[in-house]
């Protein structure tokens, strides 16, 4: 324990992660004035990415990556005492007609200096290329000719909006940021630490195992559970793939479908209520709704995804006689049972939300029960010298999420003030030629485009901005726009040619990234189809009666279960070429329709009676004849 304390008085990381959780939790219970909590979270996120972060990956000298360090420190001790001595002053001004000094230009280029630097430390040149290509559209962009010019803001005026009021670089993305997302990065951290994501990953074992591909199941469920608590696409498969990718080669299947399997039950989780991804929270903020809206109308997507995986891993196991784990792969598990009680914290989470806590007061009990639950059981109780651990990690993790986030804000800003948004969606829909389906297909196009290379919740903000103005102009709901756009962006991380979840899988299982990418974006394939499921009918959304949405949401289950048939070309037995493009086919048609359709109705009976036929009438449908005759 003493050299865990030692260690961690001497690293600067940790005194700043201490000083962020503290002013957190400080603020979840004493409010300050929102400019003064967002810079605050803003500069200590910044200044733990100093000494977080090296100045480069490659071999670089320490004492160079050290003078970078303080070098980037300074600035952003320069940045913290503006906004601590400004604080009254920028919190009563009036925007656009309060003047603006000198030093406020300086310090908000400081800001945006700092923010790109942060922005390639933590997640590379993709984002910091396209921050950079829309500040260079602010700033002259008023010389373009034509509907992409527009009025001519000065820096000065560039430097008020960015950097001294709650609507740029301090507004929605950093209330997020600050409100939500790091209380739910703390959770994951301590959950995880005291036990609870080894438990997750057992309890998959337990539950899934001894079924047919119980070695792809366990990677499924397992991960599906990860995922609520983790957020993060790569995060999840660094996590449980080291465990889960092993496990499934074991049963026989082939590296890259091992692989594959992982990075998409790690990038669903990101869509598994009740915690989902830090783009959910995200969207809570910008359609000013209270998370547990979100989570629920999250519920049916996450099901199909999952379902359709499930389904998918247990045809294609019994097609090709792999996939189901050995004996003592069950056996070497430690007992669930006397570690029951480690799910108590996301119970917590989830009943806190129900009961219609905030999200933030629910994670927080949800939290504070991590520490006290492992102490119910000997076999569970974890040692305190790992809490100073604890904390670093949260603020390390809370910050390095943090910068990109915050430095979203920057587009955002840039795209609401240039009208680039409006002018974005009448360009679309001019493009789609009138037509909602071409517009949707280059709204989907945008989206994935838009997610290769970039964190999943700097594709959606990014996304939101562009492409939400046009879906609404298509007459479609606000709710419904954020989720198509939010779920496209999440499946680009297994979508080819870039896909992060299939390469970090990939790096692990030690196969071919690329065939790692096309395997999973072929057995996900029906994922692509459930946002225009929600579009056609939003009762999958949670919207109407629960008569609508339960007779809704059976169906969406069951379209995307047929297509998995479909697709694996099994069912009990092979089914035929006929069966399996009939499978597809009323998949597809069941999934696009509106709920109740001539459609839709043709496409769920087709389908029944075709598989009832299949499995029990001996030799396939096709025979019915010949056994009718045969029984005269």
């Amino acid at each position: 324990m003493k050299n865990n304390l030692y260690r961690f008085c001497l690293n600067p990381c940790a005194w700043l992660s201490l000083t962020l959780v503290v002013f957190q939790y400080w603020i979840l219970f004493n409010p300050e004035l929102p400019l003064v909590e967002r810079a605050t979270h803003l500069v200590i996120s910044l200044a733990i990415i100093c000494f977080a972060t090296p100045f480069s990956k490659k071999q670089t000298s320490p004492k160079l990556n050290a003078l970078f360090s303080l070098l980037l420190f300074s600035m952003v001790a320069i940045v913290g005492v503006y906004y601590f001595l400004e604080a009254d002053r920028l919190s009563n001004r009036i925007e656009n007609v309060s003047p603006i000094e000198i030093y406020d230009v300086i310090v908000c280029s400081i800001l945006i200096v700092l923010l790109l630097e942060a922005v390639r430390r933590t997640v590379g040149y993709v984002l910091l290329l396209v921050i950079g290509a829309f500040l260079v559209y602010g700033i002259f962009g008023y010389q373009l000719n034509g509907q992409m010019g527009f009025s001519q803001i000065s820096w000065y005026e560039w430097s008020e909006i960015l950097g001294m009021t709650t609507s740029g670089i301090l507004g929605v993305t950093t209330a997020t940021s600050t409100n939500f997302i790091f209380y739910f990065i703390v959770f994951g951290v301590v959950y995880s630490s005291v036990g609870g994501g080894q438990l997750f990953i057992d309890l998959a074992v337990k539950l899934v195992g001894k079924s047919t591909g119980g070695g792809a199941k366990v990677a499924i469920v397992g991960s599906s559970l990860m995922g609520t608590i983790s957020g993060s696409a790569v995060a999840n498969v660094t996590s449980t793939g080291v465990f889960t990718i092993p496990l499934m080669k074991r049963t026989g299947i082939q590296p890259e479908r091992a692989a594959a399997y992982e990075a998409i039950a790690s990038t669903g989780g990101q869509l598994m209520p009740p915690i989902m991804g830090i783009a959910a929270f995200v969207m809570a903020e910008m359609l000013a709704t209270s998370y547990s809206n979100i989570a629920l109308a999250g519920i049916f997507p996450a099901l199909a995804f999952y379902l359709s995986l499930f389904v998918f891993a247990g045809l294609d196991a019994k097609k090709t006689n792999s996939g189901t784990l050995k004996d003592e792969d069950i056996k070497n598990i430690n007992p669930i049972l006397p570690r029951l009680h480690m799910l108590l914290p996301p119970v917590v989470l989830v009943c806190g939300l129900v009961m219609g806590f905030s999200a933030q007061i629910a994670v927080f009990w949800s939290t504070v029960t991590c520490f006290v639950a492992p102490f119910f059981n000997k076999s569970t109780r974890y040692d305190l010298k790992n809490i100073p651990l604890m904390v670093l990690e949260s603020g390390v993790q809370a910050a390095k999420i943090a910068a990109p986030i915050i430095a979203i804000g920057i587009v955002v800003s840039v795209a609401i003030q240039s009208n680039l948004a409006l002018k974005f969606a009448s360009g679309l829909i001019s493009v789609g030629a009138g037509s909602s389906v071409f517009s949707l297909i280059l709204i989907v196009l945008g989206c994935i485009i838009m997610g290769m290379g970039l964190p999943t919740v700097a594709a959606y903000i990014i996304g939101a901005v562009l492409y939400v103005p046009a879906l609404k102009e298509l007459g479609i709901s606000e709710l419904q726009s954020h989720f198509f756009v939010m779920y496209f962006c999440v499946l680009s991380m297994v979508t080819p040619p870039v896909s992060l979840a299939s390469f970090a899988a990939a790096g692990i299982a030690g196969t071919d990234s690329m065939k790692t990418s096309f395997e999973a974006f072929k057995i996900c394939a029906v994922a692509f189809l459930i946002p225009f499921a929600f579009i056609s009918d939003d009762a999958l959304l949670f919207v109407g009666s629960y008569t609508n949405i339960a007779i809704a949401g059976l169906g969406l289950i069951f379209s995307t279960a047929i297509w998995a048939i479909g697709v694996t070309g099994f069912a009990k037995r092979k089914v035929s070429l006929f069966g399996r493009i009939l499978m597809i086919a009323c998949g597809f048609f069941a999934m696009i329709s509106p709920t109740g359709s001539y459609i839709w109705l043709s496409a769920i009976g087709i389908s029944g009676v075709y598989l009832l036929t299949h499995f029990f009438v001996p030799k396939g449908p096709c025979d019915i004849r010949k056994v009718c005759l045969n029984s005269k």
